[in-house]
């Protein structure tokens, strides 16, 4: 039931019975639309129970392949050079996305203005800052990757602590000098929170096995993501702190998503 950044699945599954028949599919999109929009019909913190985390998908730093900017010091000196005017303008695949909301937190992070130009997705923001229309871009690594191979763009960070497989060769936020930085984009599945305990903890058991799988964890590293290892209760505990954290952001910028 796709629509509203995932928010008419999520009253949907909210208001089903707790059988353990109908789950829902999230991602970070889901701890940040609390702060964005004006009003949910359910309530994130409350109306479910996690049940397993698959995997985490980070977001990449990316620049036009003729780009002079060759690493995130490069983009925060040119940033910092247009004092006075709007920023160094980035790319997002949408107002209120993770991709967007790394962008913001990158630039209170290291105190540098940024201009955000939001896109109808990943893979329109990519192809404008491939085409040069913008200088800069935030997007998921999976969505970069074959552009990064094809060479009409370069990476020049990675928004999780570590680096990923898909992109060995490019360094983190942190590693650029700005510790402590880590925005990563998780996907995992969610249940009603009348479902009882023990449904909670098998559905987690059977999937986790599933995710386990050698095909499985191929797949996903090929898509650029790292498998998760949180338990259910881990997760939860992930989701409510991305809540708070977001919602953090979302009113120091004044961000509203009608």
């Amino acid at each position: 039931r796709p629509g509203a950044s995932g928010n008419i699945g999520a009253r949907i599954v909210a208001e089903a019975p707790g059988d353990g028949s109908t789950l829902l599919m999230v991602n970070s999109s889901f701890a940040i639309n609390p702060g964005v929009y004006k009003q949910l019909d359910f309530d994130p913190r409350k109306d479910f129970k996690a049940v397993v985390n698959a995997g985490y998908i980070a977001s990449v730093l990316v620049v036009p392949q003729q780009s002079t900017l060759n690493s995130l010091a490069d983009a925060l000196q040119q940033a910092n050079a247009l004092s006075g005017l709007p920023g160094l303008s980035f790319a997002s695949c949408g107002n209120g996305t993770p991709q967007h909301m790394a962008g913001e937190m990158l630039a209170q992070s290291t105190r540098t203005r940024f201009q955000h130009v939001p896109y109808k997705g990943c893979g329109p923001a990519i192809t404008a800052v491939a085409a040069d229309q913008v200088p800069l871009g935030v997007v998921t690594a999976s969505s970069a990757a074959p552009l990064i191979a094809a060479g009409r763009v370069r990476a020049i960070a990675i928004t999780s602590a570590q680096r990923v497989a898909q992109l060995p060769d490019v360094p983190t936020v942190a590693e650029q000098g700005v510790p402590g930085f880590e925005v990563q984009q998780w996907h995992g599945l969610l249940a009603p929170a009348a479902t009882r305990d023990d449904v909670v903890g098998h559905l987690h058991e059977v999937i986790k096995q599933l995710l386990a799988d050698p095909a499985m964890q191929q797949s996903l590293k090929e898509q650029g993501y790292t498998p998760a290892q949180e338990s259910a209760a881990q997760f939860e505990q992930l989701i409510a702190a991305d809540i708070g954290r977001y919602e953090k952001v979302a009113k120091q910028l004044g961000l509203k998503v009608d």
